[in-house]
């Protein structure tokens, strides 16, 4: 007998074992499993109405909210696809990602919603504008007041379409090398083997309490809430990064797992907070990002007294894919087990994982040689939305190749050493060098640009711009930087630029990036050692 993979299945497991327990915490509001099961009933007998049927998508712009998590099981539960959105971008890449994607809705939140309106009319895609409510806002002119209208639909069931495994559940735009955004189209299937791999892994259970640190719409955040839900757990949502207001949350709500970037863990060792707040119970932290020192993890787990973990994953993995994780047999010393913690892992149930040199050969598990990681498993995208040159890339014979270049070694702990595309990224973000230097060559002084990691103490690495300017053409950093932040978000903006009158070139005449990186990264290895 063959049983579907249904994302809201899990939800539905939680409202029959547990609907009396503790759902979700946002701000003053809390609900149990059963009321959290009505609101996304409702949802569903509203979105039913306003004409989504399976297979359309419903595009959301919101931070960590009630109304955010349950858009991720209303939507599918009716069939269609969510399109998370970065709270981050511009409104042109709003206008692409919305138009790509054909989303026949919007759900903003009220704070987030004057991102959008610059490119309103450009959305011909989108029949419905709901504004999802903000602490200080829950009415926008020319927008449907999504509280107001969720109350009207009925909380029983809405009828289910036929739906198989494999149909799609979500659409997670990443950026590329090329700067355009790619839909990572993931299954119920993707995301319901993810869930799985995060229940043996992460060790989930009904007592679990789980902070929202990671957006929703990162998918690192956004893997996390079907397992957790599966089996019961709380959510404790977060709007926004405030350390004092994260501590707080945790000794209140007794939080025993969150996920977040090495960028907030270094806010929260640097929160005054951080000296006193000795909890009592046990706290798993899975950070996601390039793996730190061993004394990184030291600080971690003596100063606030976590569980360090750290993980690596990917957009198009849905995301979990090695998770550092100690073998029974091995030096049980403290400074053992944090080197290994301190590598990106092993790999998770349902995948399986190869560093391969160029020719697709798999390089010596010695931790020395150095490959590509490639990735097969059931949690791997089907491919990028309306985009099959992209896809074909990056899928070659069932391997997802990830262009993160690694070591393994002899116990197969993968360890990631560079990146094969000029990816740089800062505060868990994702940041396309590519996508700068475009347009740092519309500036009419510039020659030629190329945009290169650099260490930083907060957000781990940002973009620093070395610049060729044109013959007789003279500009200030100061100008370059401002001219990029016209045209590109912050986060994505250079925050420092050098100039050159040459750039080390291959044979073929691409820049060494790097080289352009070693004086950098040479002084960052000085500090550590």
């Amino acid at each position: 007998m063959k049983h579907r993979m249904f994302i809201p299945d899990f939800l539905k497991r939680a409202v029959t074992y547990y609907p009396d327990k503790t759902a979700v915490v946002d701000g003053e509001i809390r609900l149990t499993y059963r009321q959290l099961g009505e609101r996304v009933n409702r949802l569903s007998n509203m979105l039913i109405d306003l004409g989504i049927k399976k297979g359309d998508r419903v595009a959301y712009l919101a931070p960590n909210t009630l109304q955010k998590l349950e858009g991720m099981f209303g939507v599918t539960q009716v069939g269609a696809a969510t399109v998370p959105l970065n709270i981050r971008l511009i409104p042109s890449a709003y206008a692409y990602i919305i138009n790509h994607s054909g989303a026949k809705i919007l759900m903003a939140d009220a704070e987030l919603a004057p991102l959008v309106e610059p490119v309103r009319k450009e959305l011909g895609c989108v029949d419905h504008f709901i504004l999802l409510p903000s602490p200080d806002c829950e009415e926008r002119e020319g927008w449907i007041s999504y509280e107001k209208l969720l109350e009207k639909y009925s909380a029983e069931t809405p009828p289910i379409p036929e739906m198989d495994e494999m149909d799609l559940a979500s659409i997670l735009y990443t950026s590329g090398t090329t700067g355009l955004p790619k839909g990572a189209m993931h299954s119920h299937r993707s995301l319901y083997f993810n869930a799985i791999n995060g229940l043996i892994h992460v060790r989930v259970t009904d007592r679990d309490v789980l902070l929202h640190i990671l957006p929703l719409f990162h998918v690192n955040g956004w893997g996390t809430p079907f397992m957790i839900t599966s089996m019961g757990g709380t959510h404790v949502m977060l709007r926004k990064i405030d350390p004092a207001h994260i501590f707080e949350l945790i000794e209140r709500e007794k939080v025993s797992l969150a996920c977040m970037a090495p960028t907030v863990v270094n806010m929260l060792l640097h929160e005054p907070k951080a000296k006193t707040a000795r909890i009592s119970h046990h706290l798993r932290a899975i950070v996601a990002g390039a793996a730190p020192p061993p004394s990184y993890i030291e600080k971690v787990e003596d100063l606030l007294n976590w569980e360090f973990i750290q993980g690596y994953g990917a957009t198009e993995t849905a995301p979990l894919v090695l998770l550092t994780q100690f073998k029974s047999h091995m030096d049980p010393s403290i400074e053992n087990v944090r080197r290994i913690k301190a590598k990106a892992g092993m790999c998770l149930m349902n995948v399986d994982v190869r560093v391969v040199d160029d020719a697709g050969r798999d390089v010596s598990h010695d931790g020395k040689q150095i490959g590509e990681l490639i990735v097969r498993g059931n949690n791997v995208m089907e491919g990028y939305w309306r985009q099959q040159g992209e896809t074909d890339r990056v899928i070659k014979d069932g391997w997802y190749y990830s262009g993160d270049m690694a070591t393994i070694d002899e116990e197969g702990y993968v360890d990631i050493v560079d990146r094969k595309k000029d990816i740089i990224i800062s505060g868990g973000e994702n940041i396309s060098s590519i996508e700068i230097e475009g347009v740092m060559a519309r500036h009419p002084a510039v020659l030629e640009a190329a945009v290169i990691a650099v260490p930083d103490d907060k957000w781990g690495e940002v973009p620093h711009a070395v610049c060729i300017l044109k013959e007789g053409r003279n500009v200030s950093e100061e100008e370059l930087i401002a001219f990029c932040r016209n045209h590109l978000p912050s986060f994505k903006s250079p925050k420092s630029c050098s100039f050159v009158k040459s750039f080390p070139r291959t044979a073929t005449g691409k820049v060494r990036k790097m080289e352009l990186r070693e004086p950098f990264w040479a002084d960052k290895k000085k500090k550590v050692n």
